[in-house]
C-alpha cells in the first residue's frame, strides 16, 4: 500500500505539482498529426497535464501548441484564425506565431511597441509515429526525442488508436504491469483460469525504467519468459504478435489519453495481423464516432453481458482486452485510494514501478534535475524466449531486447 501523502504525490500532475514537473521533463503525445494535417487549417483543442491548449499547423507547415487563452482578455484561441504563419485571436486581432511571439497587435496604435512585451505560452513540438508530441518543461532542459521503435518505422508498419480512460494515469500504467490479471480478467472462458499463471517474476533495472520478466515452468525443466519494458514516465512495450505498446498520457488528474499501438518493425501490417484489433477484441477500443470516448464506458457498465458471463464462455462478460482493463481500472474511482491495498508477490512490478516514480518525485522535490536518458536508450524491443535449465532471465534478456 501507499501512504495518502505518497499517493497524492504520484497521482497529481497539474502545474506546480512535483509529479507534474517530472512529467514536463519528457516528450508527451498530444494529438494525431492527421488532426492538423492542413496548413492554415482549423486549430484543435488539446488538454494535457491539466492545461488547456490549442494545436495548429501554420502556413509553412510548422506546428504550434499554444495556451488556449489569449493573454489580452483571455478569449479562447480555439476560435482564432489560422493565417499567414500565425494564429489570430478573433476578439481583438492579436496574432501569435508557433513560438508564442505576438507578431501583430492591430488594436494598438501603429507606433506602439507593446506587442514586443507580450507572449503567449507555447510549447515545442515534434512529429513522430503519426503523432504530435510536445515538450512542456523548461526550454533549457529539453531532452532528446525518445527513439521508440514504433515511432521510427513506416506508417504501414504500425496501427495506432487512442481513447480517453476516465481515471488517473497511474491506474492505467500500473495495470499494464499487473501480470497475474492476464490469467483472470483476460482469461476468456472460465475454464481457462489458472492455466497460464506465471510462476516466476524478474525485474531488471534500466536507465529509464525496468524490464519485467514473467516466467512459466516447462516440462523439460526450462522456463518460458515474456519480457516487457517499462519506460519512464508512461510507456509500456508488450511482447506479442504484432508487437504492442501503450502510452498513458495524463490529460489531468482524473483523465488519461491512452494510446494503443500494434507494430511490426520488419514489414507492413496485414489485415490478418490487425483482425483482432479492428474487431476490438484486443487492446484497442471502439470509440463513439468523432470522439475519443469508448462506446463501452462506465455510463453503460461497459455493455457487460451478464448472461454471457454466467454461461462460463466469458470470465467477465465484457468484450475486448482494452475494455476489460479500463472497466477494472476505472472502477477503482477517479484516483484510486492505495492506502487500502494489500500487495503480494505477483505485484512485484507494480511495487518497483511506484518506487522508481517516487524516486523521480523525491529528486524533483529535493532540487535534483530529473534528466531523461538519451533517445537511444528507448530502443528496446519486448520479446519472448525459452531459457534452458540453469539459465537465468537476467543473463539472456538484454541481447534479445535490443532494437535496431
Amino acid at each position: 500500500m501507499l501512504s495518502k501523502e505518497n499517493n497524492e504525490l504520484l497521482t497529481r500532475i497539474g502545474p506546480g505539482t512535483p509529479m507534474g514537473a517530472v512529467m514536463r521533463r519528457y516528450w508527451i503525445p498530444v494529438a494525431f498529426s492527421a488532426s492538423v494535417d492542413t496548413p492554415d487549417g482549423p486549430p484543435v483543442r488539446v488538454r494535457m497535464l491539466g492545461e488547456n491548449l490549442v494545436l495548429f499547423r501554420d502556413t509553412s507547415g510548422r506546428i504550434g501548441l499554444l495556451d488556449e487563452y489569449c493573454p489580452h482578455r483571455t478569449a479562447s484561441m480555439f476560435f482564432g484564425r489560422n493565417e499567414e504563419c500565425g494564429l489570430r485571436c478573433v476578439y481583438h486581432g492579436w496574432k501569435f506565431d508557433v513560438e508564442g511571439k505576438c507578431v501583430d497587435m492591430p488594436s494598438e496604435p501603429p507606433t506602439s511597441r507593446f506587442r514586443e512585451k507580450v507572449r503567449i505560452t507555447a510549447y515545442p513540438t515534434h512529429e513522430a509515429g503519426g503523432l504530435v508530441w510536445a515538450y512542456m518543461g523548461a526550454p533549457e532542459l529539453k531532452p532528446e526525442f525518445p527513439e521508440l521503435e514504433w515511432t521510427l518505422i513506416p506508417d504501414s508498419h504500425r496501427y495506432v488508436t487512442r481513447h480517453i480512460q476516465e481515471c488517473n494515469w497511474l491506474q492505467g500504467f500500473e495495470g499494464g504491469f499487473d501480470t497475474s490479471h492476464l490469467s483472470f480478467l483476460h482469461a476468456g472462458a472460465v475454464d481457462n483460469r489458472f492455466k497460464v499463471v506465471p510462476g516466476h517474476y524478474e525485474l531488471v533495472p534500466q536507465p529509464l525504467g525496468f524490464v519485467a520478466g514473467t516466467g512459466r515452468d516447462l516440462e523439460d525443466g526450462g522456463t518460458f519468459w515474456t519480457a516487457a519494458a517499462m519506460l519512464a514516465p508512461f510507456h509500456k512495450l508488450i511482447p506479442s504478435d504484432p508487437i504492442a505498446a501503450h502510452v498513458w498520457a495524463p490529460i489531468d488528474d482524473e483523465n488519461t489519453m491512452l494510446y494503443s499501438i500494434d507494430f511490426n518493425p520488419e514489414r507492413p501490417l496485414t489485415e490478418d495481423d490487425l483482425r483482432r484489433s479492428k474487431t476490438f477484441n484486443g487492446i484497442h477500443t471502439e470509440n463513439m464516432p468523432g470522439t475519443d470516448r469508448a462506446i463501452q464506458n462506465k455510463d453503460n457498465d461497459y455493455l457487460i453481458d451478464r448472461a454471457l458471463q454466467a454461461s462460463g464462455r466469458s470470465f467477465t462478460g465484457m468484450k475486448g482486452l482494452g475494455v476489460q482493463d479500463c472497466a477494472i481500472q476505472e472502477s477503482m474511482g477517479p484516483i484510486a485510494d492505495r492506502t487500502k491495498e494489500h500487495l503480494g508477490v505477483s505485484d512485484t512490478a507494480i511495487i518497483r514501478l511506484r518506487r522508481q516514480l517516487m524516486q523521480l518525485v523525491k529528486d524533483q522535490i529535493d532540487g535534483v534535475t530529473v534528466t531523461p536518458p538519451p533517445g537511444s536508450a528507448y530502443r528496446l524491443r519486448p520479446t519472448r524466449f525459452t531459457a534452458r535449465p540453469g539459465e537465468s532471465f537476467a543473463d539472456l534478456f538484454e541481447d534479445k531486447m535490443r532494437a535496431g
